[in-house]
């Protein structure tokens, strides 16, 4: 007979039970990697649950995959969730509308590049590259031009784990290789060989101009993640790359989707990562911090251009409705973390995190199994030269007092940007450490 009461079990017990049943991201259920049972969480601080019973309290470096801004447990953002559900948790969207959601379309419009007066609310990064997605396709279709059917996208680009966000995920490299075969055909121009703080010449931006000039009647949109690619490699590339990509968009009359989930909300040293090469996008997705890591929620914001090009086709609307769509939640606390950030003293806070990963990082260069060191407004990536085991670092990471979870070659740091002087130099200098005895094995 079932029942819905569970009774208390003991940590090893719910460990057991999580390694036997409980599919993890990017994890087998035959061999998993070790997970951490979390008990609480405050500031930058995860806090463990040790086998003996004890607690241990580590540096979160990863701002829980770069959405927990403002770190974990701030009291603004918890009243925000209080405050909200008093009055309605949710309502669908369909023909309703309610505060929190206006209050949140009408900062975005404000604070997005210019022309990007349309917004889509979704419920997670994935999401919104499919609606930028279905909103390019609708566009053209809705102007007799199906034909225009075709992505280009960025070799080393990641953009998410939905069929259709996976289809314009690198095909070769990504971690979607293997459902190639499934999915749509779409076409992939050489990722950007100019770094960030360099001018691209002719021969960087030669392969995207020459797909354009020779596919531009079938292609609706280019998507690329402005300036930093991020799963595909931790990539920095050239403002100057995305001016010209910008330019050739339009020259070619062909979309330009930004995926900002990443790096929207101020991780690069820019609001939005657009700015660095001061273009605005026909498209843009966002998501991640957008509700400072509490809730799932994102955006799609797109241009009059795109939205007119839409709703003046046969449909007359936009073919695509969550049933979550605008969460009050969601939109209470986005609009709460939001008004933190933006009436903080952000730019020169993240100026004050990229030095101190600069800094902290530079020793992790004279190890001989480091490739590289880069550090671009508050994020921090150490490229080795071989892949690193995740089981084996991760809990070296442990043992000196922090989280962080790497992948491939790559060991990288996004922390949150209420992280203090001495919290940073006790998390670079820990990587640092933990490096050195890892290599040293």
């Amino acid at each position: 007979m079932s029942t819905t009461h569970q009774p208390a079990i003991s940590n090893e017990q719910a460990l057991a039970f999580d390694k036997e049943h409980i599919w993890h991201p990017y994890a087998s259920l035959i061999d998993p990697s070790p997970s951490y049972l979390v008990e609480s969480a405050n500031g930058v601080y995860i806090n463990l649950a040790l086998p003996n019973g004890e607690q241990q309290a580590v540096i979160d470096g990863m701002s829980s995959w770069w959405c927990a801004l403002h770190g974990y447990n701030h009291p603004v953002l918890n009243q925000a969730i209080i405050d909200q559900s008093q009055s309605m948790a949710h309502v669908m969207f369909g023909g309703l509308t309610h505060k929190p959601a206006i209050d949140l379309c009408r900062t975005l419009v404000e604070i997005t590049p210019a022309g990007l007066n349309k917004v889509f609310l979704a419920d997670s990064g994935s999401v919104a590259v499919e609606v930028a997605i279905k909103m390019a396709l609708q566009f053209w279709q809705s102007q007799g031009r199906g034909e225009k059917s075709q992505l280009l996208s960025l070799r080393n680009g990641y953009h998410g784990d939905t069929l259709g966000a996976m289809s314009v995920c690198d095909p070769v490299n990504g971690m979607h290789h293997l459902f190639k075969d499934s999915l749509q055909t779409h076409l992939f121009t050489e990722a950007p060989s100019c770094a960030f703080n360099e001018p691209c010449d002719s021969s960087a931006i030669s392969d995207l101009h020459k797909l354009l000039s020779e596919n531009h009647q079938n292609l609706a949109a280019l998507i690329l993640e402005p300036i930093v690619q991020g799963a595909g490699g931790m990539r920095f590339y050239s403002p100057d790359y995305l001016k010209q990509a910008r330019a050739l968009c339009s020259k070619f009359d062909v979309l330009l989707i930004a995926d900002e989930i990443a790096t929207g909300f101020a991780r690069t040293g820019k609001l939005f990562a657009c700015e660095h090469a001061d273009i605005s996008p026909d498209i843009l997705c966002l998501g991640k911090a957008l509700t400072g890591g509490y809730m799932t929620l994102a955006a799609t914001l797109c241009s009059d251009k795109v939205s007119d090009g839409i709703c003046k086709g046969e449909a007359g609307v936009f073919m695509h409705g969550p049933t979550f769509m605008g969460n009050p939640l969601a939109c209470a606390v986005a609009n709460a973390s939001l008004n933190i950030l933006l009436q903080s003293d952000w730019e020169n806070n993240i100026a004050r995190i990229e030095q101190g990963l600069l800094d902290g990082l530079a020793p992790c260069s004279d190890l001989d199994a480091v490739a590289n060191v880069r550090v671009l407004g508050a994020i921090g990536v150490i490229e080795m030269k071989e892949a690193v085991t995740m089981a084996d670092i991760q809990a070296l990471f442990i043992e000196h007092g922090i989280w962080l979870r790497p992948f491939g070659k790559l060991v990288y740091t996004m922390p949150p940007f209420v992280i203090s002087d001495e919290e940073l130099s006790q998390l670079t200098t820990a990587i640092c450490s933990s490096l050195s005895h890892y290599v040293s094995k």
